[in-house]
């Protein structure tokens, strides 16, 4: 994710001319701060410590972003000599058998812990058993339910994760700038109920409220057949559809298969969220017509450093937000040539904080 040029370099080459997805030390939107993190207590800066030994708790590696948050956290144990054990869920819906794992490792001898749990409180037990040990917790990607938390007595080092309703409303700003006014487009979510499906949905709508007009909206559970066939009744149904919003790329490459099926390749124009390759690659072949490119990459890399920086008693901010980019066909190639790190310029925040090495 990071310039190699010097021992804590970690400012990206601006690849393309593109606004810098900046990270942030502000609270990000509601969507993205669920955890409720109040951060750690310690020095400002981080004194010099030992390496940090890491357990780590990840969604299914059946999905590409999580693959590449995978990377991004074994990238940065490589480059700064931390010990990092990680363990996934078998799918997006193992909910059980990720919280099992968590436990697992909880009764061993990390000194940190990385969640990024399936649900806002199917890791809430286990992490109970972290917090009252007094291990530093790092919640990445997807929030820890603040309520779930505050009753078990949970304290999250620090939430960090895209500001999903600013994704969804690029999505949107984009889709009501590029259609004629009044366009109509659907709307396709990930597992009904889900924060951060329901966040974006909710940023695209509001981007979009008097410019373009919302015809339908159905959850695909964040699954590229469902939203294949979703996508197919709903185009049956809305001969004259101009648009699709789709909550990840998963679902959207399932889209775009379902217009390419109906002969309408070009006419329906389709934006998702996340920037795994193959969406970059649709959309530089004409598929896909945009993708709000989130880092899991990033994530993952910044996840390890905020357990370095807790581990060696360094003060976490509460809240961090990971950079986002619009990514469309004149931007797709600097886009793969960088994956799995982002292409624009990229401001680690967590710099000045890591230990002295």
């Amino acid at each position: 994710m990071f310039s190699t040029a010097g021992p804590r370099a970690h400012a990206l080459r601006i690849v393309v001319p593109l606004v810098a997805g900046v990270l942030t030390l502000g609270a990000c939107s509601s969507s993205t701060s669920g955890s409720g993190a109040t951060g750690t207590t310690g020095p400002a800066t981080a004194k010099a410590a030992t390496p940090a030994n890491v357990a780590a708790v990840i969604k299914g590696l059946d999905n590409p972003f999580f693959q590449a948050m995978q990377d991004g956290i074994n990238g940065a144990a490589t480059k700064d000599g931390a010990k990092v054990t990680i363990q996934a869920a078998t799918d997006i819906t193992d909910t059980t058998g990720q919280a099992d794992r968590l436990t697992t490792l909880a009764g061993q001898n990390f000194g940190c812990y990385i969640v990024n749990p399936i649900s806002g409180t199917n890791l809430i037990q286990a992490l109970s058993q972290v917090s009252t040990a007094g291990k530093p917790i790092v919640n990445i990607d997807n929030p820890v339910d603040a309520s779930a938390a505050k009753t078990a007595g949970i304290n999250i080092a620090t939430y960090i994760g895209t500001n999903n309703t600013a994704a969804g409303g690029k999505a949107g700003t984009f889709l009501a700038g590029t259609l004629p006014a009044g366009a109509k487009v659907a709307v396709i979510g990930g597992t009904a109920g889900d924060v951060t499906s329901a966040a974006r949905v909710t940023g695209f709508t509001s981007a979009a409220a008097g410019k373009l007009t919302v015809v339908q909206e159905t959850a695909a559970n964040w699954n590229r057949d469902l939203a294949l066939t979703a996508a197919t009744t709903i185009i049956a149904a809305h001969p004259d559809l101009a648009g699709f919003f789709v909550a990840n790329d998963d679902m959207g490459l399932g889209v775009v298969k379902a217009i390419q099926n109906a002969g309408l390749t070009g006419k329906i124009l389709v934006v998702s969220v996340d920037g795994n390759k193959d969406a970059l690659q649709s959309i530089q072949s004409g598929g896909l017509t945009a993708t709000v490119a989130q880092y899991p990459y990033a994530i993952g890399s910044l996840g390890l450093e905020a357990c370095e920086v807790a581990v060696a008693g360094g003060k976490l901010p509460a809240t961090i937000e990971s950079p986002t980019a619009l990514v469309t066909s004149d931007l797709a190639a600097a886009a793969i040539a960088a994956f799995p790190q982002p292409f624009t310029a990229f401001a680690d925040p967590l710099t000045s904080l890591l230990p002295k090495k």
